[in-house]
């Protein structure tokens, strides 16, 4: 009698489960894990090869818009092209964004916006970088309160990245980092890599199952 393979989701899957502390039936993820995972799930349809990134605008606990960084409407995307536009170009770091065709999350985030006649003042970003100056003055014109991101801008630029860094306190705009915690990463991916809601066996008390690691486990 054959024995079936694991497929390569089944496999992680499983590497993913033996990583969980508790049962992830009981936990889920805070506000701020919530809105930058989305933020994160934004970023896969990023078309740039160098900092793919996602932004969502939230205000009251509920998404106003999401946006990803990549060309303009029309424009052909580095990821299509296999190469970054401006780094083959030839333009100078300093210059970068003269030289970019890429809108940046924020900026798509607040078009998006715009585009659907959706209200965005005093609202806050989930950003999975930290803006750059051109998006931090949007961000002050469109009236955002808070920006939460998930890493800061790092670049061989330390002076420029530190006016950026400094720049949103200028404008008035608080900032905060955001870590997603292990829980929170781990029912993440056991969510997408297995269908999100297929039925849970569960006690005559109401509590869940387990049955195994890949098909029935409790989360």
């Amino acid at each position: 009698m054959s024995v079936r393979r694991l497929t390569i989701k089944e496999k992680i899957l499983e590497e993913v489960l033996k990583s969980s502390k508790g049962n992830l039936n009981f936990t889920r993820p805070s506000w701020n894990e919530y809105f930058m995972i989305l933020a994160k799930i934004a970023a896969t349809r990023s078309t740039c090869l160098s900092r793919p990134t996602g932004a969502v605008i939230v205000k009251g606990k509920q998404v106003l818009s999401t946006g990803y960084n990549g060309s303009m409407p029309g424009v052909a995307h580095c990821n299509e092209e296999g190469k970054c536009f401006r780094r083959s170009s030839g333009a100078a770091d300093s210059g970068k964004y003269d030289h970019c065709r890429s809108i940046h999350a924020e900026a798509n985030a607040i078009a998006q916006a715009a585009k659907k006649g959706v209200n965005i003042a005093g609202a806050e970003v989930y950003v999975t970088l930290y803006p750059c100056y051109v998006c931090t003055k949007l961000l002050a014109s469109a009236g955002i309160k808070k920006v939460y991101y998930e890493i800061g801008y790092i670049s061989p630029d330390t002076k420029r990245d530190k006016l950026w860094e400094e720049a949103l306190k200028v404008a008035g705009i608080e900032a905060e980092e955001v870590k997603l915690s292990d829980n929170a990463v781990i029912k993440t991916m056991s969510y997408l890599l297995k269908e999100t809601s297929w039925r849970r066996e569960l006690l005559d008390d109401g509590t869940p199952y387990c049955k195994n690691n890949l098909g029935e486990k409790c989360f």
